[in-house]
């Protein structure tokens, strides 16, 4: 297959799904989690769920970088723009993920310089560019967004541009699959694998996932035949009384990972022992900091940081959503107080989050089907 359509073909799809109602036993439950945000967007956007089995359970997982940052780190970046006359840089899916104070668009009415930019090297461009601002760029993201990152702390090095930093919110995927796993009230049969999470750390350190935990794991893509795909190869697995580790996005990752990008991230970043994540609480060794070696470039080491630390609203239900305890819509709050307009959880905010991709999808398809209903 060499174009998108391709990956939509309906008789393909419709192929798919007849042998995946071929290999799923009836009498079986099957709980399977989708880790990457990209892959909940896919399975809501496309309607996929439509056209499984009734017992394929399919769990959101943690894969949405935006909905897993605890609140009190927005607000200690939003606390340095602030106190310090600090251009504040960020992509866009940032910009209206509430801290306690605000989201950074509404700092950005009260006078604060947020802006958005679309890779950290536009951080970097806006600091040459005003010389005499400092530049804080707001670094989010899994494994997919860290090289980036690092090659630009490189490249602000090399230069001699001292008015940029880097406030470092990276993540690690594998201690938050961990983590859930090690949950007592999370029972998960498989996984469908990250896909842009893999094209840099590749398919090895899936492995124990199989080995240990005995889950099998296909890593995917994101249109519907490679989800269908993976779940086929998946219950393949399950049916045979197997755990492996797959690979279906092999045009994409390659299985050994991406080495420039790891050796990029290696020479910049060591892991945290600890970090906080919204929904899972401290994870140790699940986020990356920047070496001293580059602590110029450290809006940690160069700010006072507050540490701030704050409790999600009680009524919001992000940590059991985000855990696949609850599903989007059993959230007291979905669809009222929280929606896509007016988030009150991360999960609302970006495009990848659980809450927003059901809410787009799922419950206006169900609100435009009553509509239709009573109109009839």
């Amino acid at each position: 297959m060499r174009y998108v359509d391709e990956f939509r073909d309906p008789e393909l799809i419709i192929k798919a799904s007849e042998e995946i109602y071929r290999l799923a036993d009836p009498d079986r439950h099957y709980r399977i989690m989708e880790v990457c945000g990209g892959h909940t967007h896919a399975i809501y956007r496309f309607g996929l769920k439509d056209i499984l089995p009734s017992n394929i359970e399919l769990i959101h997982g943690p894969g949405c970088p935006v909905c897993v940052l605890p609140m009190g780190r927005i607000d200690d970046g939003l606390t340095v723009a602030t106190n310090f006359d600090v251009i504040f840089a960020a992509f866009g899916d940032m910009m209206r993920v509430p801290g306690t104070q605000g989201s950074p668009f509404e700092h950005k009415a009260r006078g604060t310089d947020v802006r958005i930019v679309y890779s950290p090297a536009d951080a970097l461009q806006i600091a040459r560019k005003n010389p005499e601002k400092h530049v804080m760029f707001f670094a989010i993201g899994f494994e997919t967004t860290a090289p980036s990152t690092a090659l630009t702390l490189m490249r602000a090095k090399s230069e001699g541009i001292t008015n940029f930093s880097v406030f470092c919110n990276h993540v690690t995927i594998v201690p938050a699959i961990r983590a859930i796993l090690d949950s007592p009230d999370m029972r998960l049969d498989a996984f469908i694998g990250p896909g842009h999470v893999s094209t840099v750390i590749g398919c090895r350190p899936y492995e124990w996932i199989a080995r240990s935990e005995g889950k099998p794991v296909v890593t995917s893509g994101f249109e519907p035949l490679d989800l269908l795909q993976s779940l086929v190869m998946l219950l393949r697995q399950l049916r045979a009384g197997e755990a492996r580790v797959e690979n279906q996005y092999k045009r994409v990752v390659p299985w050994e990972g991406n080495r420039a990008a790891l050796k990029a991230m290696a020479e910049i970043f060591q892991l945290r022992p600890y970090f906080e994540w919204r929904g899972l609480g401290f994870i140790s060794q699940s986020a990356l900091r920047i070496r001293d070696e580059y602590a110029e470039w450290d809006a940690e080491q160069r700010f006072p940081i507050p540490g701030t630390r704050v409790t999600d609203p009680k009524a919001a239900q992000c940590g059991e959503v985000l855990k696949g305890v609850l599903k989007p819509a059993q959230c007291k709050l979905f669809g009222k107080e929280c929606t896509p307009e007016h988030p009150i959880g991360a999960l609302m905010v970006s495009t990848e989050g659980s809450c927003a991709a059901y809410y787009n999808y799922e419950h206006r398809k169900a609100a435009m089907v009553t509509s239709i209903s009573s109109v009839a």
